[in-house]
């Protein structure tokens, strides 16, 4: 059962005072009865000297009061002062917590249970982020297009990771095989010529061996997708950008991470300047490019149409490719061929047709191989 606690803890000192006023007495006179110093008298008053069983019997003599009465007071007090220092402790360990964890995200999104104490939510927290203290920084396994993080950046990161390795690890995909995720892609692509089609995307990869997860990304985070591989690789995107053409570059350039073979944990988070620098972040986005407009056909449809290009023109080029008319938009507009506040009708958004697999696992039909344990690892 909880103790119960008093609103309000009365210093002896308080009382003291009140019962020297009471009898029109000084602390002076006080002091003379008791055989103290003045100063003495002062110091338990204001509270910087403490009572003992000698003073307590001494005050019980003079004020006729039993000496019970002041080491209870006492005794209260001094828990009270204790309680209130440990309360400070508690308050600065919670602000250390939130202050390097978007602790409230992860209770929103239900990623962490509440806990009823501090000491029980840094449990929680360090349980779910995989890491033994708050006071490391994170040592991931992972490249990150933006790499100067700030250290609430990474924690944030860092949550956004486990809750995909959690997602992935409740899914079932068939056997991983490169060859085959390259033969597909055709059809993979072809998906894009209709938002509706979208939906499909999910287990067509689950079939493929290729866990897809989409979690929203954090505060203090930017990330668009990532890449984890591993016997069954891992692409999980944010859907940051509620755009059909955001939506399949990125996952073409996560898809593409697996079949150049990069081996590193790729988070990529878009618009970065170092992400130039990077030699397999330009190789997956070539890749990326070109699966979803060849290179000929999109260079002669530029040329014969520049510098002016009609929606009817962009609409017929992306039929003829079996593409979104937003996905050939987005590219002119990347490349400063087309205003991007120009035919923005044509940007659909996703998020909507997603929502059934948004922060969910989704299964594929048949049983897969277990992800491999620690593919990304947070170290002192």
């Amino acid at each position: 059962m909880e103790r119960l606690r008093p609103a309000r803890v009365v210093s002896p000192g308080t009382i003291l005072k009140r019962e020297i006023a009471a009898r029109d007495w000084t602390q002076k006179d006080l002091a003379a009865i008791m055989g103290r110093p003045q100063q003495a008298i002062s110091e338990i008053i204001r509270g910087t000297k403490q009572i003992t069983p000698e003073t307590a019997l001494e005050l019980s003599e003079a004020l006729g009061t039993s000496p019970e009465f002041w080491m209870n007071l006492e005794t209260n007090y001094r828990l009270h002062l204790a309680e209130k220092q440990k309360d400070r402790k508690q308050i600065a360990r919670r602000s250390e917590l939130y202050s390097r964890v978007p602790v409230s995200e992860l209770l929103r999104h239900g990623w962490i249970k509440p806990a009823d104490s501090t000491e029980k939510l840094v449990a929680e927290v360090m349980s779910f982020l995989q890491i033994s203290s708050l006071k490391d920084r994170p040592d991931f396994a992972v490249n990150f297009r933006h790499s100067d993080s700030k250290e609430p950046e990474c924690y944030a990161k860092l949550a956004w990771i486990r809750r995909v390795e959690y997602l992935a690890a409740a899914q079932r995909v068939n056997e991983f095989n490169a060859a085959k995720l390259e033969r597909s892609l055709p059809a993979l692509m072809n998906l894009s010529v209709d938002e509706t089609r979208i939906d499909r995307v999910p287990g067509f990869l689950l079939d493929l061996g290729i866990h897809f997860v989409i979690v929203p990304h954090l505060p203090r985070t930017y990330i668009d997708g990532a890449m984890i591989p591993g016997t069954n690789p891992i692409v999980a995107l944010t859907l940051r950008y509620n755009r059909l053409d955001n939506f399949w570059f990125t996952l073409a350039h996560e898809l593409a991470h697996i079949l150049a073979g990069h081996q590193q944990v790729r988070v990529d988070e878009q618009g970065f300047e170092n992400e130039t620098r990077d030699s397999e972040e330009v190789t997956a986005n070539v890749m990326a490019r070109d699966w979803l407009l060849p290179p000929g056909p999109y260079r002669r449809f530029v040329d014969r149409q520049r510098p002016y290009f009609s929606g009817e023109s962009i609409k017929t080029f992306a039929r003829s490719q079996s593409r979104h008319p937003s996905i050939v938009l987005g590219r002119l507009q990347h490349e400063n061929l087309v205003l991007y506040k120009n035919l923005r009708r044509f940007h659909v958004t996703v998020r909507d047709r997603l929502k059934n697999f948004i922060d969910r696992p989704c299964s594929a039909p048949e049983k897969s191989k277990a992800i491999p344990p620690g593919a990304i690892t947070a170290s002192s």
